[in-house]
């Protein structure tokens, strides 16, 4: 009995230093392809928004009350100096198309130059990395159209912000590029919250495969900033002109 008793003690010996290696190869396999993986699996996570005290928040100057009381699909305003660009953003409700504004105005009316919108893939905080918005390039100018000034140095480098306005906040975009590129759905071209995609994206705009591009000096762009992409027609089908910013300031507003 007492020998078999050892023997049975020398298996459960013997069983348990099995289970120790097997545990500690595991480990040692987990440690080693984790660090692996990651590199292979980047994920950007925007800086979240500062917060500041309520009674220390200014004014927002957009009465978005009143807009989202006419039109609940409103969620932004944008204004850029030196054009005629000073909309309302939209964003179709559940209700209603993707590409709903493209052909309705900001009131939700059937309309040849549509609104200023944003796709369902952006969220309307514009806390996305990469943020679009789309409009038309109208021949009286409007909506845009005004987008083509940035054609000519001289407007690039004299007007280089983007202001645009939400629920809650102001946000401050420096316009670093501007050039023609394809007409490749980029939300769905490219993964903004992987990192290699959305170094891929910045580097096409910090260097532009195009003869009609400018491109500011000394602006610092990484995958750790939010960009604005604004996106027009060029009047050939597979092209489109885009106007991008970096977000330099994000002011809240009561």
């Amino acid at each position: 009995m007492e020998q078999t008793n050892k023997r049975k003690t020398g298996w459960r010996i013997v069983l348990i230093a099995a289970c120790a290696i097997a545990a500690l190869c595991v480990i040692g396999i987990m440690a080693y392809m984790l660090p692996r993986w990651l590199s292979l699996n980047r994920i950007v996570t925007p800086a979240p928004m500062p917060t500041i005290s309520g009674d220390e928040l200014p004014d927002n100057p957009i009465n978005f009350a009143a807009l989202q009381a006419k039109n609940p699909d409103t969620v932004a305003w944008i204004q850029i100096p030196g054009t005629v660009i000073d909309y309302p953003v939209m964003r179709s409700g559940e209700d209603r198309a993707e590409n709903f504004y493209l052909d309705h105005n900001s009131e939700g009316k059937s309309h040849v130059a549509g609104a200023i919108y944003m796709q369902k893939l952006n969220d309307a905080d514009f806390f996305d990395p990469n943020t679009v918005l789309y409009g038309h390039d109208m021949r009286n100018g409007s909506m845009f159209a005004g987008l083509h000034r940035y054609k000519k140095k001289a407007f690039f480098d004299e007007h280089s912000t983007i202001t645009v306005y939400t629920p809650g906040h102001i946000l401050t975009y420096e316009i670093y590029s501007a050039f023609v590129y394809d007409n490749r759905h980029i939300l769905n071209s490219f993964n903004f919250y992987n990192n290699d995609d959305y170094a891929a994206f910045l580097q096409q705009t910090l260097n532009p495969a195009s003869m009609t591009r400018q491109v500011r000096e000394g602006v610092s762009v990484t995958t750790n900033a939010r960009i604005l992409t604004l996106s027009t027609c060029t009047g050939i089908s597979t092209q489109r002109y885009l106007v991008v910013g970096v977000l330099t300031n994000d002011q809240q507003t009561k």
